[in-house]
């Protein structure tokens, strides 16, 4: 006795959390927004003092001095000492705090973009589970179908044996429950498809042949796409990563202005001479310390900080352009998908009118067969069209709920 397992129920809210929670592409997102922001940490930095401890030794022959590699002539001696090193920077003319504001913005870029690689992993799986959905009922269609059409081959088959019906009549019956079996394979063919798709999109590698619940159907879709162009450009992460991408380029052009100003810091210096060997000069103090303020004033350097001038300028410019090229995309993506979501919309009552029909057809079809006033030919085509009417309805249905969905995407109100 075989006990077969129930297959898992899931719940698009369910999936979408699945989602979130296991897809690399959300989690490599997350490690890049986090990345960004340990660069504001970076940036920050040279506000802060550098504070260093240095521990030397020298070993040397006494009273020689230094012949060459440097410019100095001091004695060499035998010493051990230690001490710190304290720098701290006053001013670089605000380079800094440009650098610093390039680093939150381009921080809150990556903020923004992971929350557009969300939208984009929630998009594939209303995606993968609407073609599940639509590949589960395109195989309750066959089967209904196989089942239908066995029971007229069974029929006719008696009516053969009785000499009711002849061998055509059975022979079109055969090959119409053939074509209903060939279906019912490629159904059940293109639902693993859809199974390991959905596995895919939900992050996993593992395909489970969930039992997914139904969604109902949305609202229609608004009457004109015109007035969401500007709520999609309000409202999409990636536009709005795009604006603060073109912020953070320009405080880094304003901080590659700041090269060619000066630079003021301070340098100190404090340690201890334990050891001093008794040949060298005995007015060495055992103690040291001292202090500096440093003024660096560019002056020539071949042409370096003004080809980083253009450059940031150039790169801020490149930014600009494809940001608007973004922007033009957003609006051509809300018309679009409007448009497709529409069309979808519209199929729905068509098509629930063509089941009607198809089924009506059949019964009359079914009716004059039994009575001997139409043809197994006309019985075919009867249910070769309620098999058509079904699998179009199917379609239509998980191909509105799908299409919806990339119309809230692009509007950027997928629930995440």
């Amino acid at each position: 006795m075989f006990c077969w397992a129930q297959a898992p129920q899931l719940t698009l809210e369910q999936a979408h959390a699945l989602a979130l929670k296991n897809h690399p592409q959300v989690l490599a997102s997350q490690a890049n927004y986090l990345q960004a922001e340990q660069g504001v940490r970076e940036a920050k930095s040279a506000y802060y003092p550098t504070l260093s401890g240095d521990v030397t030794g020298s070993q040397s022959n006494q009273n020689a001095r230094i012949g060459a590699g440097s410019l100095t002539d001091s004695r060499l001696f035998n010493r051990f000492g230690y001490g710190i090193t304290l720098s701290q920077l006053i001013t670089d003319s605000g380079r800094t705090s440009n650098l610093v504001a390039s680093a939150k913005f381009q921080a809150q870029a990556g903020q923004q973009a992971y929350r557009a690689t969300r939208f984009d992993v929630l998009l594939a799986v209303d995606q993968a589970y609407y073609e599940t959905l639509l590949a589960q009922g395109l195989v309750k269609v066959a089967e209904q179908t196989v089942a239908t059409r066995q029971t007229v081959v069974d029929q006719v088959s008696e009516l053969f044996r009785n000499q009711l019906k002849s061998q055509v009549d059975l022979s079109f019956a055969q090959v119409n429950l053939s074509d209903a079996k060939l279906m019912l394979i490629r159904a059940r063919d293109r639902l693993a498809a859809a199974n390991a798709g959905l596995a895919q999109a939900l992050g996993t590698d593992r395909s489970v042949p969930y039992e997914l619940t139904e969604q109902p159907l949305p609202t229609a879709p608004p009457a004109d796409p015109e007035t969401f162009v500007t709520q999609a450009l309000a409202s999409r992460p990636e536009v709005a990563a795009a604006r603060l991408e073109t912020q953070a380029d320009e405080k880094f052009a304003h901080a590659e202005q700041d090269l060619s100003r000066p630079t003021v810091s301070l340098a100190g210096v404090a340690g201890f001479l334990p050891y001093i060997n008794p040949n060298s000069n005995p007015q060495i103090a055992s103690k040291y310390e001292g202090v500096g303020v440093n003024v660096q004033i560019p002056v020539f350097n071949g042409h370096l900080f003004s080809a980083r001038r253009q450059a940031a300028e150039y790169r801020l410019e490149a930014t600009r352009q494809r940001g608007r090229d973004l922007e033009n995309r957003v609006a051509r993506d809300v018309r679009a998908a409007w448009g497709r979501a529409n069309t979808a919309y519209q199929t729905l009552d068509a098509t629930a009118q063509l089941v009607a029909q198809a089924n009506l057809a059949l019964e009359l079809a079914q009716g004059r067969y039994h009575l001997g006033l139409a043809s197994i030919v006309e019985l075919s085509q009867a249910q070769l069209g309620q098999t058509q009417a079904q699998v179009e309805n199917v379609n239509a249905k998980y191909a509105y709920q799908s299409a919806y969905s990339a119309l809230e995407y692009t509007l950027g109100e997928l629930q995440n």
